[in-house]
């Protein structure tokens, strides 16, 4: 194992071309965290809004780029219990994903399931994590009750789409285009509605008797805030 990793920086703010492979020491893992060999990265939307100098790491993160990743654990700092090395693992992290080696704090990572590859868990923590913490354990969706999605075909949108229709939710979502709002319903979607075209509060009410949804997942903010309430 050697001493250093090779990761990927944005050498400036700019397009693709500022990005570059750089040498640095291999991190350490610390108490509660694991070291994982890097199989897979996912690239997001706030990837390349780093790059673009428009979206700046966290405080304490490093400037390696790379929120989520999958790989196989190497070695475990103090007080980790729930894998092994050679396990292999899918993580979110702060950054640092775009590198060989990348430490991830056991309590952001999930084994891998047989049958999926580490680069299809690559591409996994961020969307599925993230509509996880905040449909099902902020929002509390329960079966029987309606959700409504902005944004129905992005990353966040298919994924809480298929989660929310796998527990047997009803599912309304918003998109820009005929095209875009025909790919949502064909992933199972209830409704869906061309924002451009149709009032999707009046359409929402339309599809749900009068009632409204119970829960809304809303990547646009804005004016759609008083609109959604």
């Amino acid at each position: 194992m050697s001493a250093t990793t090779r990761a990927v920086i944005a050498s400036r703010p700019g397009g693709p071309e500022v990005l570059q492979i750089v040498e640095r020491l291999r991190p350490v893992p610390g108490e509660g965290e694991m070291l994982v060999r890097v199989s897979a990265a996912g690239i997001n939307r706030p990837d390349v809004m780093q790059r673009q100098g428009n979206y700046p790491p966290p405080p304490g993160a490093s400037d390696i780029l790379g929120l989520e990743l999958a790989g196989v654990v190497e070695s475990l700092g103090s007080g980790v219990r729930r894998f092994k090395p050679g396990n292999r693992v899918m993580a979110l992290v702060h950054s640092g994903a775009y590198a060989e080696w990348a430490v991830v704090q056991e309590a952001s990572a999930l084994p891998v399931p047989d049958g999926m590859s580490l680069v299809e868990a690559g591409a996994f923590p961020e969307t599925y994590f993230t509509v996880w913490s905040n449909v099902f354990e902020r929002a509390g969706l329960k079966p029987g009750e309606t959700l409504l999605i902005h944004g129905g075909t992005s990353g966040i949108g298919t994924t809480a789409l298929m989660l929310a229709k796998a527990i047997g939710a009803k599912v309304i979502v918003t998109a820009g285009s005929p095209e875009k709002c025909e790919a949502c319903l064909k992933l199972g979607a209830d409704g869906a509605i061309d924002y451009r075209r149709q009032d999707f509060v009046a359409v929402s009410k339309e599809l749900t008797g009068g009632c409204g949804p119970d829960v809304i997942l809303d990547m646009v903010g804005g004016d759609y805030i008083a609109r959604n309430l």
